[in-house]
């Protein structure tokens, strides 16, 4: 078998058993399967910092260095998610997040057997390339496999997974720590993303670029090949048969614009943080990541398949819903990260701190699974997005001013709920902005969103607790936080439902 007949094999998109097509129920298949991805990507996160005392010690560096464990995954995500979701609609969605679980497995399983820090940071960046080539895909599969009227309870069990392995993450990975070893913490990984790939390849639909499933039962009549799904499983909408050359052309350029913005900004924030370069370096690295930020913009609007697509982001209440997305992830992370360092300076223990900071993303996961059930029927996504952030301020807020002891778990519980209405109600109105044909792309950007308002919350509560002490900085940081969760509900805007067309 030559390359191009093996290529071609590995993206051919295998349809589901006739069993699983056929059943009328099958779409929440489909989105445990996602589920899986969400869930282990958000472990992934939120068990990695427990690990920096063990590798610092095992490979005798100092925390800046370790740090880049975190920050090489982190830039290698957020720069790839968009373009990736750019190539998914080309090559199919399935194909993609498959694949992505066999990366991030194989990558977790040599992470482990890691002999360097530096060579663990590599792995790390490989890592990334997987998580971003199954985050790029999660919120498109479900906002195109589910019907209509389910979108939002898909995305908000999908955002419950996401909640559960934020939850799950400080206890399984202070566990692993100190009854085994930090290598486990990577090797955890692998049989989750066996099963994931066993799940992918039975219980998602296949996909084409206008994004919607094309699997239906074998005796139904949408089932015969045709326009929408050829014999070969590949699929080809005819604005891509008989588009140019020129339009179906990888933007390289925007790829490196985006990932050069990103890296510095990233960088500065780190730096700022306590990374060891001078004050110039930041503000050059600042500098260096607005410059490129606008030769970014220039670009993407000269090119005929941009990987950002403009047309998407100036889409009314796609741009408003992209920022709010990247302000509940900074308003997700930063208590996570504040949190254990308020309580443990107040001289609660650091198992303890664990279990109450816990409370934040367990509150978000049932928020967006069966607590959004508690508001009135009748709310649209846009009441229960300001709803949802008005509920995250007051949270904050009662977080900032109440002592560090165990009263602050109602404030969690309260920020945890909020946020659960506030990012599934958010996502949905944003995908049924975006054409279905672009659904790939419109997931990227919305999980980009989400993994800048993650490195965000993670560096600005450093930055917060690095300038100005624990205790002083900690509060100050969640009384700004407050406003700016006060601040989503005024961004968030009605958009328009567009299922077709560019």
């Amino acid at each position: 078998m030559n390359a191009t007949a093996l290529a071609t094999r590995l993206l051919t998109e295998r349809p589901r058993p006739r069993g699983i097509a056929g059943w009328r129920h099958a779409h929440w298949l489909a989105v445990g399967t996602v589920c899986l991805g969400a869930f282990l990507g958000q472990l992934d996160a939120s068990v990695i910092a427990l690990v920096f005392p063990a590798l610092g010690r095992h490979f005798g560096a100092g925390f800046a260095a370790v740090e880049w464990v975190a920050l090489a995954y982190l830039l290698v995500l957020v720069a790839l998610l968009a373009p990736i979701g750019w190539l998914s609609d080309l090559v199919g969605r399935k194909t993609m997040y498959i694949g992505g679980f066999a990366v991030f497995g194989l990558s977790s399983l040599g992470a482990g057997f890691a002999g360097g820090l530096w060579v663990l940071v590599g792995l790390r960046a490989v890592q990334a390339v997987g998580a971003a080539m199954m985050q790029a895909n999660s919120v498109a599969l479900v906002a195109r496999g589910v019907p209509g009227h389910a979108m939002r309870r898909a995305l908000g069990i999908q955002a419950s997974a996401q909640g559960l392995g934020l939850a799950l993450g400080p206890i399984l990975g202070g566990m692993l720590v100190e009854h085994a070893s930090w290598r486990w913490v990577f090797w955890v990984n692998v049989p989750i993303a066996v099963f994931g790939i066993l799940a992918g390849w039975y219980l998602l639909p296949r996909t084409r670029t206008a994004g919607a499933p094309t699997d239906a039962p074998t005796d139904a009549p949408a089932a015969v090949p045709g326009p929408r799904e050829g014999r070969t499983g590949t699929h080809r909408t005819a604005a891509h048969r008989t588009a140019p050359r020129e339009a179906a052309r990888f933007d390289l350029p925007g790829l490196l614009l985006l990932t050069g913005a990103t890296t510095t900004l990233l960088l500065a924030l780190s730096t700022a943080s306590g990374l060891p370069l001078p004050g110039w370096a930041v503000a050059a690295l600042l500098l260096a990541s607005a410059v490129l930020a606008l030769a970014l913009v220039r670009q993407e609007r000269r090119v005929a398949r941009p990987i950002l697509a403009p047309g998407l982001v100036n889409t009314p209440g796609v741009r408003s819903g992209l920022v709010v997305a990247l302000i509940g992830y900074l308003l997700l992370f930063c208590p996570l990260v504040l949190g254990p360092v308020l309580l443990t300076g107040a001289g609660v223990s650091t198992a303890h701190a664990g279990l109450v900071v816990t409370l934040l993303p367990a509150a978000f996961a049932f928020a967006a699974t069966v607590g959004g059930g508690w508001l009135p029927r009748g709310w649209s996504d846009v009441t229960r997005c300001r709803f949802g952030a008005l509920l995250t301020a007051v949270g904050l807020l009662l977080f900032a001013v109440l002592p560090a002891s165990d009263a602050v778990a109602f404030p969690l519980l309260v920020a945890g709920y909020g946020l659960g209405l506030l990012l599934p109600a958010n996502n949905a109105l944003v995908m049924r902005a975006i054409p279905a044909q672009c659904s790939a792309v419109g997931g990227g950007m919305v999980n980009m969103a989400r993994s800048l308002g993650t490195a965000l919350g993670m560096a600005l509560s450093v930055l917060g607790v690095h300038l100005a002490g624990a205790a002083s900085g900690g509060r100050t940081v969640l009384l700004a936080l407050a406003a700016v969760a006060a601040a989503a509900a005024l961004l968030t805007r009605p958009v328009r439902t567009r299922r077709t067309g560019p």
